[in-house]
């Protein structure tokens, strides 16, 4: 693996050589480390290779089969949240509903009410999700997402200008989240660099620009009419309630862009988990690299805020919960965006069902879950003494 060449022994004692790519070497080096260390255990799977060999992506027999198992579980749950709500409907007539061959009440109810709200909180939790997963892996800390390290919230405050101060539509509001976004990533990558960024300084000084945004969005809410003030206040909680079509085919477009990329790239996170020096010695442009993957991850977590409100603590526990499933020491992108769907879409069934009469906004429910999960996840770094 570290000379480049992968050798495989046949029964009959014949061998054959092929030329290994880095990412899978890295990938080899990084699970062996784990394992080493008594922490995550080591990848397994096959190299397939694409393009005459320029292209090549590690495929894990029981990645494929937990994301196939998530995919199958949210499909469940799609299926069940067309059926929730005031108007009861049964599985068979919410499918029939989907596929247009329902009764006009059914369709009207499923594919111009119910749907577009389910598809936009997959969409974000997909997004967070998968914004989370290259977080964690560049700061090299399970509290290194989105949220914690301000970039919701900086998207939080491009969105609130949009809605309170020039009143734009949801394509505004999207693109003026995604700068404010990226504004802040600049901010934060400056401000962290010094002979490259240590995930730490980017852990402290995000959490420092999260508390001064925080103060901004707190401002433009008290400054704002009654109206707007309690629109925006709602809408910060993390909110699917009155999604239309509008918001799905603003993210829709963004994600079938973004999504392919953060994969692409995230064939280069397992090397950057190495050090810089190790990656640079395997041929990564390491900075080049790292800042690639924080516009990326910058811009899906924009994608989410503009859509969905700063829904909390999906990015935190969607990428944690998917490498437990995947038992993989690589950063599991694709499904940590499957996790993130998951979750969201659980959590907005939960926030309409369990208080039917005063349905809640799903950041009530994620906050909930994830106040938990970050506790639990505080104590078991102290209990091992990460602290």
């Amino acid at each position: 693996m570290v000379n480049g060449e992968l050798q495989t022994q046949g029964e009959a004692g014949r061998s054959a050589t092929a030329v290994a790519d880095p990412a899978d070497a890295a990938v080899g080096k990084s699970g062996a480390a784990a394992g080493a260390a008594g922490g995550v255990v080591r990848p397994t799977g096959w190299a397939v290779r694409v393009a005459g060999g320029r292209f090549s992506v590690r495929v894990s027999p029981r990645s494929c089969l937990v994301v196939g198992c998530l995919l199958l579980v949210t499909a469940a749950v799609v299926v069940l949240s067309l059926t929730a709500g005031q108007v009861a409907l049964s599985p068979q007539e919410a499918v029939q509903a989907l596929l247009g061959v329902g009764d006009p009440r059914s369709e009207l109810i499923v594919r111009r009410l119910r749907l577009p709200r389910i598809l936009t909180g997959l969409l974000a939790g997909a997004a967070l999700g998968a914004a989370g997963a290259i977080f964690q892996s560049l700061t090299r800390n399970p509290l290194g997402s989105p949220d914690m390290l301000g970039f919701t919230t900086a998207a939080a405050t491009g969105a609130l200008l949009q809605i309170i101060v020039f009143r734009g539509g949801v394509a505004a509001t999207a693109l003026s989240a995604a700068g404010a976004g990226m504004v802040a990533a600049v901010v934060m990558y400056l401000l962290a660099f010094r002979r490259g960024v240590q995930g730490s300084r980017l852990v402290l000084i995000g959490v420092g620009l999260a508390a001064l945004l925080t103060s901004v969005n707190s401002y433009l809410i008290v400054r704002a009419n009654i109206i707007d003030a309690m629109s925006a206040q709602a809408w910060l909680t993390g909110s699917l309630t009155g999604r239309d079509w509008s918001h799905v085919s603003a993210a829709a477009p963004a994600m079938a862009v973004l999504l392919p990329i953060a994969l692409v790239l995230g064939r280069r996170l397992g090397m950057l988990e190495l050090g810089d020096e190790t990656a640079t010695a395997l041929g990564i442009a390491v900075e080049r690299t790292r800042l690639a993957l924080v516009a990326v991850a910058v811009a899906l977590t924009a994608v989410a805020t503009a859509i969905s409100g700063p829904v909390a603590f999906v990015a935190l526990a969607a990428p944690a919960v998917a490498r437990r499933l995947t038992r993989s020491s690589a950063p599991g992108i694709a499904a940590a965006a499957v996790t993130g769907a998951l979750l969201l879409t659980v959590s907005d069934y939960l926030a309409q069902r369990v208080w039917e009469d005063t349905p809640l906004p799903v950041g009530v429910v994620t906050s909930a879950v994830g106040g938990l999960y970050l506790a639990w996840l505080l104590g078991r770094r102290w209990r091992t003494g990460a602290f």
